[in-house]
């Protein structure tokens, strides 16, 4: 099966072709995947060199003139490196582009920790405005990747990852989607780790809700959710531990609730391995996150 990434430069490619207003700023990485792109659209395809704060500002310099820019690099180099750009280039001067990250949060061991970015949503919380995607599969990635063109003059993050879930499920670029019943608590299960949650909570008598666009914070949909359940949340998210845990809290605060953020922990780990060593020393493999789930919530056995 293809990655999401793959179907970066295929769909945005296809954009480029059906709206004038759309141009892609690439900052080296991915440069490949648009050759055709570039062939066709010259002034539209550009290419800056390994500068990322410069990727920032030219996106921000097109989006002043009326168009729909296209940003893509790792996201520790989209968000983390030119923050101070996306901050003021953008939020600062009121307009908006897509940002599209590759990597994710250790989707690239070999490639050390420059090349890792688990806080980049919490960065990104700090700003106001943002609406962020965060597809669990290549057919959710396409998807998001054109809602987020469509979304006017928005600020756009779209987090693309190598691990996926095996199966897609319907997106709207918007709320929650509810996948499993339960009247013990709720299980918030983040874009790619869907899959290891429903494993971990087989047999268990919880709500599973699939989010994929995490910014805004369906809070209606958690407090729906809620109501039906104990007020008990988890939040399992692909990126840092407890990033969505104040917007969790917010939409429950007028009813007594516990929440446990679980996600990638703060410390470093400094052996490169591989992918699937990093997510369970993150404790977010399936067996790892049955345990915490079920010691929070007692058990909750159907």
């Amino acid at each position: 099966m293809d990655t999401m990434r793959d179907r970066l430069a295929p769909t945005v490619s296809r954009l480029l072709d059906e709206d004038p207003r759309v141009a892609v700023v690439l900052a080296e990485i991915g440069k490949d995947g648009f050759a055709e792109a570039l062939r066709r659209h010259p002034d539209r395809v550009l290419n800056v060199g390994i500068r990322e704060q410069l990727l920032v500002g030219v996106g921000a310099g097109l989006a002043l003139t009326g168009m729909r820019p296209v940003l893509h690099t790792f996201a520790s180099f989209l968000v983390e490196r030119p923050f101070e750009q996306v901050k003021l280039d953008l939020g600062h001067q009121g307009v908006g582009a897509v940002l599209v990250s590759a990597a994710a949060s250790y989707d690239w061991p070999a490639g050390g920790y420059t090349h890792m970015a688990p806080g980049d949503v919490a960065l990104l919380d700090t700003l106001d405005g943002w609406t962020v995607h965060v597809p669990g599969h290549p057919d959710e990635a396409e998807t998001l990747l054109r809602h987020a063109v469509a979304a006017g003059d928005d600020k756009v993050y779209v987090r693309l990852s190598t691990q996926s879930n095996a199966q897609a499920r319907p997106v709207d670029g918007r709320g929650f989607l509810p996948v499993r019943q339960g009247r013990s608590g709720v299980v918030v299960a983040v874009g790619p780790l869907l899959e290891p949650v429903l494993a971990a909570t087989e047999g268990l008598d919880v709500t599973v809700l699939y989010a994929t666009t995490v910014r805004p914070f369906d809070a209606a949909a958690l407090r729906h959710a809620a109501a039906a359940a104990r007020t008990d949340v988890v939040l399992v998210e692909p990126y840092l531990a407890g990033t969505s845990v104040g917007a969790a809290n917010d939409a429950l605060a007028d009813v007594p609730h516990r929440v446990l953020g679980l996600g990638v922990g703060r410390a470093e780990l400094r052996r490169y391995g591989a992918v699937d060593e990093h997510t369970a020393a993150h404790g977010l493999d399936a067996r790892s996150l049955r345990e915490r789930i079920s010691g929070f919530l007692g058990g909750a056995t159907a």
